[in-house]
């Protein structure tokens, strides 16, 4: 069965068969299928059969291999081509194949905007990315599955409410220089994860990510994304935030009662405000759901109850998953801190001292679990203060209730201590227990896209 999708100024058409170049219309030289295609919402068809009478092209005059940039016999079969990214045409016209898709890209004469012209033009953005050979891809990789990363390009711009028929600059690097190459890395981390059973083993536990990311740095949003895609792809996820496990309203006060005077454990997000035992129950139930009907529920908490102080929802509002689960998403802004001595935090903030101790029991209770982790790095913690406040002034705009900036900076203040403290520890060993095999490090810059 084919589909099309009218992409900017390319047509892209996928079979779920790879059934383009099949007989009886084996290679170049002897003609092609009447092919189907939606131009601006109206079918149409085109026929690429150059001994038809009514033929829409002249002969193919060249084909490339995008990959290595070799032209060869336009009459070649493609038996041995299907996983190759080849560019045949004629005139203006521009067609390209990948296995299971083919697109036609016409001339574009708008120039003020970064458009997917062709699968060509796609193919060497894509190969440009800071994050491509960190992620484990290579030219080679990227050219046998570019309609992967399409597929993955075009659910994203679904998602994220995006225009797929005309990305800007921005919008194609935090798509196809950012969520799909790493959504790519999880994949194969995945694959490497269950191959550790064996093939008729019934129960194999999820695999869960540890995404850790000051905030405001975009870790919700690649979460989100992430969750979305494996869900997508048949693999089911479940994400969920160690804000999820803060304390109860009433915990919190009591716990702001025995630090009386600390500011960092007077509200909720330093370690020592998170019921850490109500964390470890909620991951060990995620992580049990390995059968088909095994159901949790997954535990959120409310930041604007009591006026902004926050407390944990009522049970009856966590939505339930159902297994089995292949993923977990766990992320965190502290996520991965390791506990350092008490002369270096005593030195950052006397105030840290506390926290330092509370954080000695994080490991146990939540990052054992991890098996992979994403670590989102950022050069100046002071984006942290203008990303916060960024979304304040949005909130405000809108009609909405938002701090004021004087708020804003008391709010991020009681945070920029441990950062001092722990995120330099964390850039340069990576978190307890972690492998360096299985840790992806992402750096951005002060508008959230990866840096090579």
């Amino acid at each position: 069965m084919w589909r099309a999708l009218y992409t900017a100024q390319c047509y892209l058409i996928f079979s779920n068969d790879n059934c383009i170049f099949r007989s009886p219309y084996h290679s170049f030289g002897n003609g092609f299928k009447m092919i189907q295609l939606l131009r601006l919402g109206t079918p149409s068809a085109l026929n690429l059969n150059p001994k038809a009478d009514n033929r829409s092209t002249q002969p193919f005059k060249f084909v490339r291999n995008v990959a290595d940039n070799k032209f060869v016999n336009p009459g070649f079969t493609t038996a041995s081509w299907s996983s190759r990214v080849v560019e045949f045409g004629f005139d203006r016209k521009r067609w390209l194949m990948s296995g299971q898709m083919l697109a036609m890209a016409l001339p574009s004469k708008v120039a003020s905007s970064a458009m997917v012209s062709s699968v060509a033009d796609l193919y060497e953005f894509i190969c440009r990315g800071p994050l491509l050979e960190k992620t484990g891809s290579n030219l080679q990789e990227v050219a046998d599955t570019i309609d992967r990363w399409i597929e993955c390009g075009i659910q994203l711009c679904r998602l994220l409410g995006l225009n797929e028929l005309l990305l800007t600059e921005a919008q194609k690097v935090r798509v196809y220089h950012y969520y799909v190459p790493v959504y790519l890395w999880c994949e194969r981390e995945l694959l490497q994860h269950r191959a550790k059973f064996k093939d008729d083993a019934e129960e194999i536990p999820p695999l869960v990510f540890g995404v850790s990311a000051p905030q405001g740095s975009g870790k919700t949003t690649l979460v989100y994304a992430l969750d979305y895609l494996f869900n997508r792809t048949g693999r089911k996820a479940a994400s969920i935030s160690i804000d999820d496990f803060y304390l109860t309203a009433a915990d919190q006060a009591n716990l702001s009662g025995e630090y009386a005077g600390n500011n960092l454990l007077e509200l909720r997000g330093n370690a020592g405000s998170h019921d850490l035992a109500f964390g470890t129950d909620t991951l060990k139930n995620l992580c049990s759901l390995t059968k088909e009907g095994t159901k949790a529920k997954i535990p959120r908490y409310d930041k604007s109850a009591y006026n902004g102080r926050g407390d944990r929802a009522e049970p009856s509002t966590w939505p339930e998953i159902e297994g089995p689960l292949e993923v977990i998403l766990l992320e965190g802004w502290m996520l991965g801190f390791k506990p350092l001595s008490s002369e270096v935090v005593k030195a950052v903030d006397p105030q840290l001292e506390a926290v330092n101790r509370n954080l000695e029991s994080y490991y146990d209770a939540w990052e054992m679990f991890i098996g992979s982790w994403i670590i989102i790095k950022v050069d100046d913690t002071q984006w942290v203060y203008e990303w916060r406040l960024q979304a304040e002034i949005a909130m405000r705009e809108d009609g909405k209730p938002g701090m004021s900036d004087e708020e804003v900076a008391d709010f991020v203040s009681r945070y920029m201590p441990a950062y001092k403290a722990y995120l330099p520890v964390l850039y340069s060993d990576g978190p307890r227990g972690s492998k360096p095999e299985h840790t992806l490090v992402v750096e951005v810059d002060e508008n959230r896209n990866p840096l090579g």
